[in-house]
């Protein structure tokens, strides 16, 4: 399909797309709603776990493995940042909803296919390598499903969704390293040495455990959005879900062979994660490189502007010179501006989004111009028709 650039035109304001943020401020206010439910639930958990002191000390050291978390997600998220709102949602439901509902269902998994007669060891064993693969990942999972059906204009290929599971993910891990770190801090009469051990294991040596698991799912369901269909979209899902349980059944079976499968497992998995996501960051590089050009052909862009505009080094000039200026606010939203330009292009070559295109593309270019006016520091014209 093909959808050509309009071709360079006076001055008339583009209509405002209010449909779209309006979908969005439902979405949230949606989220919002089964937050505070699950709230309900998780809150008098951690407190009968932990007790006051304890959900504090646990608060407060799960604070330094969710940050590094956050600061991989910002890393991966750069080149095409999602909304704020959305990522808080991501976090919120991995935090709360994913929690509750992992609380709630547990008991019941138990009862429907855990072990008849086993002892503590073996109901142990089968919660840690069967029930928590299953029904922790299907909790987080369901968020970031949620998400990509009901924001799918956010979400265009397997980077958006490996930032969108790693949130839900980070949310998932920061409630429960409270409910790990205050517990023992309750068990143990606020023990030093039993703290640093754990917060050390969870903490510094496997931060990125959860994040590692749901980002698998969500890059699997983000390559399915790529050609959207709801049906693509939910037969990925269940895909992607297989190798999100198996990770996470293989990091929790480690037992008193934790060091070696760290060694010799965990980190090469840890090091092709990182790769993988290079390389994914340099094809959606070049993607938007590519449908920017197409501007520049029809005159809406100079080749110059593209390659500052979508390549990591000439974004980077672009920034050193704007920031000389006291311009490097202006540049961050040119570039930004540039970037969703590219991406709804994108969007409808691949038929996920025709519908509205036109309005989308053209409210993009009069907010691209107006930017780069911003960063030039001339009145901006507007568009012309």
């Amino acid at each position: 399909m093909s959808a050509p650039p309009p071709q360079m035109p006076v001055v008339v304001p583009a209509p405002r797309r209010t449909g779209m943020r309006f979908s969005l401020v439902a979405l949230v206010a949606a989220g919002a709603g089964a937050l505070l439910a699950g709230l309900a639930v998780v809150v008098p958990l951690l407190l009968r776990a932990t007790g006051s002191a304890g959900l504090l000390v646990g608060f407060l050291l799960s604070l330094f493995p969710l940050s590094l978390v956050l600061l991989g997600v910002h890393v991966v998220d750069r080149w095409e940042p999602e909304p704020r709102r959305l990522l808080a949602l991501a976090l919120g439901w991995g935090a709360v909803v994913a929690v509750a509902a992992t609380t709630l269902v547990q008991p019941l998994f138990l009862a429907r296919f855990g072990p008849r007669d086993a002892t503590e060891a073996q109901t142990l064993e089968f919660l840690a390598t069967v029930e928590a693969p299953v029904v922790e990942e299907v909790s987080k999972g369901l968020g970031l499903l949620i998400l990509m059906l009901a924001a799918r204009r956010f979400v265009d290929g397997p980077v958006d969704g490996i930032v969108y599971g790693m949130t839900v993910a980070a949310g998932f891990a920061f409630t429960e390293n409270i409910l790990y770190f205050g517990r023992l801090y309750a068990d143990s009469a606020g023990s030093a040495a039993s703290l640093a051990l754990i917060f050390t294991m969870r903490g510094v040596l496997s931060p990125f455990a959860h994040a590692m698991f749901t980002g698998t799912l969500g890059l699997i369901v983000g390559l399915a959005a790529r050609r959207w269909s709801p049906g693509l979209v939910m037969g990925t899902f269940a895909a992607g879900l297989v190798p999100a349980m198996l990770l996470h059944a293989l990091w929790n079976s480690a037992g008193e062979d934790f060091f070696l499968l760290y060694v010799l497992v965990q980190i090469p998995l840890f090091g092709a994660a990182v790769l993988g996501v290079y390389f994914l960051r340099r094809a959606e590089a070049r993607l938007t490189r590519t449908t920017l050009l197409e501007y520049a052909r029809a005159g809406w862009f100079t080749p110059l502007e593209v390659d500052m505009l979508a390549t990591p080094r000439g974004r980077s000039a672009g920034l050193r010179w704007a920031a000389a200026r006291g311009r490097r606010h202006e540049m961050r939203a040119f570039i930004r501006s540039a970037t969703d330009l590219a991406a709804v292009r994108q969007r409808v070559l691949s038929g996920r989004e025709v519908r509205g295109y036109a309005e989308a593309e053209r409210d993009l270019l009069e907010r691209t111009g107006r930017h780069r006016s911003a960063v030039l520091g001339i009145p901006h014209l507007g568009l012309q028709s």
